[in-house]
């Protein structure tokens, strides 16, 4: 009996194996959770509250409001500088009623009442330029061409969004790498665990041998 466990202990190596695939595991099933937890479920309620449909643009608009947005300048330097607000009003095919477009839903929940928020610069007048410029790109280039957009009636029914912040790619990734490590860790688990058999049974097929 003695002789039986003593054969079955693992070597150095093959205990750093070991506690490697527990670590993979733990690893995986954490990051499972977390993510499904943090990331993963609100973002199948997004999308289960969604889907596409075509839109047209009917109107766009600068409003007089300007709102506010925070640059960087560096490590330690930060301000505040001002955009005018632009919308961007579509004709969808599942509703006669103008609705709203937004960039994404990140957009949406930033500023709801326009279509576009610029890369904040410390010039006010720049962030006027960037808006401008997007102003003509809906109305000159896209015009009265149909494009693919989205709706969330967890959010804002009467809005739309040009594109989704969580898309398959994004999903797909957030749900392989964690499985992946965790079955990485049961492998290395298993194999380990049938190598230290094999050399067991080698062992003792050696000794009756002789």
């Amino acid at each position: 009996m003695a002789r039986s466990r003593a054969a079955y202990e693992y070597t150095e190596a093959e205990d750093k194996s070991m506690r490697l695939g527990f670590l993979l595991i733990a690893a995986g099933l954490l990051s499972l959770l977390g993510l499904g937890c943090c990331w993963l479920r609100p973002a199948l309620q997004e999308r289960g509250g969604g889907g596409s449909t075509n839109c047209t643009v009917l109107a766009v608009r600068q409003l007089g409001e300007r709102f506010a947005c925070t640059f960087s300048c560096g490590a330690a330097c930060r301000g505040t500088a001002r955009y005018p607000c632009l919308q961007v009003l579509v004709r969808t095919s599942r509703s006669s009623i103008p609705a709203l477009l937004h960039e994404d839903e990140r957009q949406l929940r930033t500023n709801p009442k326009c279509s576009y928020i610029p890369p904040c610069a410390r010039d006010d007048q720049e962030n006027s330029e960037n808006v401008t410029y997007k102003q003509k790109y809906w109305k000159e280039k896209v015009g009265s061409q149909p494009f693919t957009c989205y709706f969330n009636q967890h959010l804002r029914p009467d809005d739309v969004m040009l594109k989704r912040t969580h898309d398959e790619t994004v999903l797909l990734h957030c749900f392989l790498w964690p499985l992946v490590t965790f079955l990485v860790g049961v492998l290395i688990v298993v194999l380990t665990i049938c190598a230290k058999s094999l050399a067991v049974r080698a062992e003792a097929i050696k000794k009756k041998k002789h």
